[in-house]
C-alpha cells in the first residue's frame, strides 16, 4: 500500500477531535488517530478513527514518550504527521514539548512565548489594550487578597480563572467554568470555592454584560505557518449549556458575517504573528454597542464543527498550508447554517430572542442544519443508540438548570 502524504494525529477524544476526524474524513475520505487517556462517548464506535490509548498520557513525560513511540509505526504509513489538539492542556503539552517532536510532528500552534502570553488571561488583558481590543472592566485577584474589596463596577459581575490550563485539572465540588455571581456574598463564596481547590493562580474579575445567550459570538480563524490569516468564520449563538460544568460551551450556532469584525481581528492576528486555529469568544454590549472579547484560545473550539458545516472545512486549511504550503487567499465566512449540539426541539424551545428562534426554525425547514456527532457515514446502531441516550439527557438538564435572562 502507497504511503499516503500526511496522517492526522488529534490529541483528544472528545466532540472537538470527533468534529476535526469527521472534517478530515470528508474532505480527504481518511481516518484520524485519536491519541488519548480514555474512552468518551464521542469517538466510541467510530469507523473514522484509530484509538491509541495511553496511561497517563496527560502528564508531560508520558505525553511526550507516548507521541515518539508512535510516530514509529505512523511514519511508516505517512510522510508528514500533523497533530491537533482537542483541549488546552493537550496544547500545552505540546507546546511545551515541541523541541523533541516537532522533528517527527507538525505542530501548528503559537510559540510557547505567545501562548502565556494569550493563555494567561492578565497578560492578554494587557495585549488587547496594546493592540485597541474592547474587553469588558476587568480587576485582577490574587489569592490572599481580601474578596471584600471595592470593585470598580457593581454586582453581577463574573469570577474566573486566568490559568484555564491549572483550572483545567483542578477538581472540586460546584465547579463551574465561570461564575457569575450576583453580590458580595456569592462572590466571596466563589474565590472561597475555587481557592480550597488545587488552584491558586490568579483570577479575573470582570464586569458583567447584560444579554442572554445570543448577545455572544464566536470567531474561528485559521492562521498559516507565516502568521497570515486563511480563513475567518464568525458565529452567531442560539444557545449555551445551563449544566454548571459545561456553563459556556454553546449547543446552538448560527453562521454570520460581520467584516468590521474580520477585518479587525484579522489585523490583530497578523500583527502578533499567530500560526495555527484561533477561537475568539465575544460578547455583544448593547450599552455602547461594541463586541467584546473574552478570550482568544489557541485551539479550534469544542463546537468549531459549525465552521465546516458551513461550508469551510478545518482540515481542508491545515493540509493546504502546512502539508502542500500553498498561500490561498483569504476566505471570509457569509454562509448560513445552524449547528446543534443538542436536540433541535430543545434548541427551539429555549431560544429567547423572537427574531433568533424565527430564523432557527427557518433553517430546520430549509434542512440547513448540522450536528457534530451525527455523521451519516458513521453511524452504526450502537453509536446511534448512545448518542440518543445521551442526548436525552439534555431535557432534564435544562428543566433543572436554565435560566433566562431577566
Amino acid at each position: 500500500m502507497p504511503k499516503m502524504d500526511f496522517l492526522p494525529v488529534i490529541l483528544g477524544s472528545d466532540d472537538n477531535a470527533y468534529g476535526m476526524a469527521r472534517a478530515f474524513h470528508e474532505q480527504y475520505g481518511i481516518k484520524s488517530i485519536v491519541a488519548t487517556k480514555g474512552h468518551l462517548l464521542s469517538t466510541m464506535h467510530s469507523k473514522i478513527v484509530e484509538k491509541r490509548i495511553y496511561e497517563r498520557f496527560d502528564e508531560p513525560e508520558t505525553f511526550a514518550e507516548s507521541l515518539l513511540e508512535l510516530k514509529d509505526e505512523l511514519l511508516g504509513r505517512a510522510d508528514k504527521l500533523l497533530l491537533i489538539a482537542s483541549n488546552e492542556n493537550y496544547v500545552e503539552l505540546a507546546v511545551r514539548a515541541r523541541p523533541v517532536l516537532e522533528p517527527h510532528y507538525i505542530l501548528p500552534f503559537v510559540s510557547e512565548e505567545m501562548m502565556d502570553d494569550v493563555i494567561f488571561k492578565e497578560k492578554f488583558y494587557s495585549m488587547c489594550e496594546e493592540y485597541g481590543l474592547d474587553y469588558p472592566g476587568t480587576v485582577i485577584f490574587k489569592k490572599g487578597m481580601d474578596p471584600n474589596m471595592e470593585l470598580p463596577f457593581d454586582f453581577p459581575a463574573v469570577v474566573k480563572p486566568s490559568d484555564s490550563m491549572r483550572y483545567f485539572n483542578a477538581q472540586f465540588e460546584g465547579k463551574k467554568k465561570a461564575y457569575i455571581v450576583d453580590g458580595r456574598e456569592e462572590f466571596v463564596d466563589a474565590i472561597n470555592a475555587i481557592y480550597g481547590s488545587t488552584y491558586d493562580g490568579t483570577l479575573i474579575i470582570q464586569d458583567y454584560i447584560p444579554g442572554g445567550d445570543d448577545t455572544m459570538y464566536v470567531l474561528n480563524a485559521y492562521c498559516d505557518r507565516n502568521g497570515k490569516v486563511r480563513m475567518m468564520c464568525l458565529g452567531h449563538v442560539v444557545l449555551e449549556d445551563p449544566t454548571p460544568i459545561l456553563i459556556g460551551n454553546y449547543v446552538g450556532i448560527v453562521g454570520d458575517r460581520n467584516q468590521e469584525l474580520y477585518d479587525q481581528y484579522r489585523q490583530f492576528l497578523e500583527a502578533i504573528g499567530f500560526t495555527g486555529y484561533a477561537n475568539i469568544d465575544l460578547k455583544y454590549d448593547r450599552r455602547d454597542g461594541k463586541f467584546k472579547i473574552f478570550e482568544l484560545n489557541i485551539r479550534q473550539g469544542r463546537s468549531s464543527f459549525f465552521v465546516t458545516a458551513n461550508g469551510y472545512n478545518m482540515a481542508k486549511y491545515l493540509v493546504e498550508d502546512r502539508v502542500y504550503h500553498r498561500d490561498n487567499p483569504v476566505v471570509y465566512g457569509d454562509n448560513e447554517v445552524l449547528w446543534h449540539g443538542i436536540p433541535l426541539k430543545i434548541l427551539v424551545q429555549y431560544t429567547q430572542d423572537p427574531k433568533l428562534k424565527a430564523q432557527v426554525r427557518r433553517l430546520i425547514k430549509e434542512g440547513k442544519t448540522a450536528s457534530t456527532l451525527y455523521y451519516n457515514k458513521d453511524m452504526s446502531l450502537i453509536r446511534r443508540f448512545k448518542l440518543h441516550s445521551y442526548y436525552k439527557t439534555y431535557h432534564q438538564r435544562f428543566a433543572q438548570y436554565f435560566k433566562p435572562e431577566a
